[in-house]
């Protein structure tokens, strides 16, 4: 049986008054919370303490309860760039649009399951739209041509905003890695680079898509990739 101080907490968040601003944020938490398959009007309703029906004055349906959140992620994102502690893009764009990148890449690890939403969204985000428009800002701040920033706009892809799509990304990476280094030493003579390249190279267990490599390590690597070639390429013309 709940406490009284539990019914108390319960009862005075339920009197606070729905809004659409209060559902999505809401859903932003019942998503990094449980994550996004929890994430349905029933559940939702649950984590306001509501009856179900009373959401749909604010959201139609689950679909518009997508869009909701991605607009609070990328506001979020949009707030902390503007905060961002990196320099002028006319004094140093590399490193001004390295920290707007991987600022947006911590908004966006605190909301795991932002990047698949973000993924299925076919509307123009207005938002998304304003993130870019920095991210080109800083480009041509820093001596690009708008049809070279036009490339590098594509080559950055999703990195650009915090995050990539993985190749291969395991539902249970501890059982994958172990099923991946049994099939290696079973056909050694199939697979010598990479074998040759585990046995040189070690990976720390941590927090990671892959189960065997550091998110955040190779994250930056390609990201450093990439910006270091569009320097050259914007100092060689």
């Amino acid at each position: 049986m709940a406490s009284d101080s539990a019914v108390d907490v319960s009862t005075e968040f339920a009197r606070v008054p729905l809004s659409r601003e209060r559902v999505l944020r809401a859903a932003v938490e019942l998503a990094d919370e449980s994550g996004l398959d929890a994430l349905t009007m029933r559940g939702l309703a649950r984590q306001l303490g509501v009856e179900a029906m009373s959401l749909y004055h604010h959201v139609p349906n689950k679909e518009a309860i997508l869009d909701g959140v991605v607009d609070v992620v990328l506001d979020e994102i949009l707030a902390a760039v503007e905060q961002a502690d990196g320099p002028e893009p006319e004094d140093d764009w590399l490193t001004a649009l390295r920290v707007r990148i991987l600022t947006a890449r911590q908004v966006l690890l605190r909301h795991r399951w932002a990047p698949r939403v973000l993924e299925t969204r076919t509307k123009t985000i207005p938002a998304m739209v304003r993130y870019f428009d920095g991210v080109l800002g800083i480009l041509k701040s820093g001596g690009f041509s708008y049809d070279v920033a036009h490339h590098a706009l594509h080559a950055l892809g999703s990195r650009a905003l915090g995050f990539t799509q993985e190749l291969f990304e395991p539902d249970d990476p501890e059982a994958t890695g172990a099923e991946t280094a049994a099939l290696l030493e079973e056909h050694a003579d199939q697979f010598p680079h990479l074998l040759a390249m585990l046995s040189e190279v070690a990976h720390d267990e941590g927090d990671s898509s892959l189960g065997w490599c550091d998110d955040q390590i190779e994250f930056e690597f390609g990201l450093d990739l990439i910006l270091d070639g569009l320097e050259r390429r914007r100092t060689t013309g």
